[in-house]
C-alpha cells in the first residue's frame, strides 16, 4: 500500500483565520502549507511544539535568557511531593474503608431481607441463650 495523504478539517474564528492568512502571505506560501509545516513539526517533535514570539526567540539566541524548553518544567519542593503522596495513601485507605462499610451494609440488608418473612415469637427469644443467638 502506498502512503496516502489524508485531509483534516476544522473551524477557526474569523480573527484567527485572518491571522493565519497573514502568516501565509508573509511566508509567501499557501494556507495549507502553513498547516502542513506545523503538522510536520508536531510529528517530528512528538507533539512538543511551542509557539513563541520571534522577539523572545531572538532575545534567547542573543543570550538574554536561559534555554526555552517545551514542555515547560518547574521544580517542586520535596515537602509538596511527600504531602501529595501522603494524601494519596490516605485517600486509598478511606476508599478501602468505604468499600468495607458498603459490604457490611449490603450484608445487613441481605440479612434483613432473609428475616423479613420469618416470624419470631417473644417466648422463643426468652428460651434462647441471650442476644448472641440473634446474630
Amino acid at each position: 500500500m502506498g502512503n496516502k495523504n489524508k485531509t483534516i478539517s476544522f473551524r477557526v474564528n474569523e480573527d484567527a483565520f485572518e491571522a493565519l492568512q497573514d502568516i501565509a502571505e508573509e511566508r509567501d506560501i499557501s494556507l495549507s502549507a502553513v498547516f502542513r509545516d506545523y503538522v510536520d513539526l508536531l510529528v517530528e517533535h512528538d507533539g512538543q511544539v511551542a509557539v513563541v514570539p520571534e522577539a523572545d526567540l531572538e532575545a534567547n539566541e542573543a543570550g538574554g535568557e536561559e534555554d526555552l524548553s517545551f514542555p515547560p518544567t518547574i521544580e517542586v519542593p520535596k515537602s509538596f511531593i511527600r504531602e501529595h503522596e501522603r494524601l494519596e495513601l490516605e485517600a486509598d485507605h478511606l476508599r478501602e474503608q468505604l468499600d468495607e462499610y458498603k459490604a457490611y451494609v449490603n450484608e445487613l440488608q441481605d440479612r434483613l431481607e432473609d428475616e423479613e418473612d420469618e416470624v419470631l415469637l417473644l417466648d422463643d427469644l426468652d428460651d434462647a441463650d441471650g442476644p448472641s443467638q440473634l446474630r
